[in-house]
């Protein structure tokens, strides 16, 4: 998808999950974009040593890596704080991205399981903009895109910590959407739609998965167009209009009961 790249040129960004996938697509394509300088952080050291050097021998001094582990509070405030520093001051855009699809069966998942889970895809989010919007606070301006997942719209058997983790970051985020709307900073939930990532593991993506490159660039055009909830493909378009739809109960049930049973034979479901 093509996207108004004039939106991107001048302004600063910070990525988190950046050493790969989606990740390192939306720190791509932000440079081609003419982003005055973007942070790439991860905890990945050698993908994020390797990448970095790659980007700057194209982009110079535009890049800097940052390695972060985003469960960790006083990581993240470390990152946000060199970003800022590397930036001048001026902090546009943090993508809060990184995360993992997790897998699990309820009953034998402990309370250290749902700690891990939240540490990862909900709280390394709620570290992030509680640092970050001091600064753009004061700055009066700012945009903040925190990634969750179709299956906030599809909760899934099997996937219940990726289930309720990426809804309730979904939540926060919509709630402080509103709260900061008067201060002139945007923020907005983005599903990254089926795309081909690490994210399958030993899982062959299905055939409709589309690159990283296109899902950041369908990301991109929801920040541009300060989108709600950015939708990265349209399976997930389609299933956020069914998911609290009372018409389409059903549908839903049965989808989610036909994935389960397949699931249960040792299919993938899809």
């Amino acid at each position: 998808m093509e996207y108004n790249k004039d939106y991107f040129s001048g302004k600063t960004a910070a990525v988190t999950g950046a050493a790969s996938g989606i990740g390192l697509a939306l720190v791509e394509e932000l440079l081609k974009s003419n982003a005055a300088k973007v942070v790439m952080a991860d905890i990945n050291v050698d993908n994020l040593n390797k990448h970095e050097a790659r980007l700057k021998e194209q982009y110079g001094e535009r890049v800097k890596g940052i390695v972060c582990n985003v469960m960790i509070e006083e990581n993240v405030q470390n990152m946000i704080n060199r970003s800022a520093d590397f930036f001048g001051g001026q902090f546009d855009l943090l993508f809060n991205n990184a995360g993992a699809g997790l897998s699990s069966i309820f009953g034998q998942t402990s309370n250290e399981d749902w700690k891990k889970a939240f540490d990862l895809n909900f709280f390394s989010a709620l570290y992030g903009m509680r640092e970050v919007l001091p600064i753009m606070l004061k700055q009066g301006s700012g945009q903040i895109i925190n990634t969750i997942s179709g299956i906030t719209f599809i909760p899934l058997p099997y996937q219940t910590l990726y289930s309720a983790t990426k809804a309730a970051l979904n939540g926060l985020t919509l709630a402080l959407r509103s709260e900061y709307w008067d201060y002139n900073i945007k923020i907005s939930s983005a599903t990254p739609g089926t795309t081909a990532t690490a994210i399958w593991g030993d899982t062959q993506p299905p055939e409709c998965a589309q690159t990283p490159q296109q899902s950041a660039s369908r990301i991109l055009n929801g920040v541009v167009n300060n989108d709600r909830i950015i939708i990265g493909d349209d399976t997930d378009l389609a299933y956020s209009k069914k998911c609290f739809d009372y018409d389409k109960q059903e549908e839903m049930d049965q989808f989610a009961v036909n994935i389960e049973r397949a699931r249960r034979r040792g299919e993938n479901g899809y």
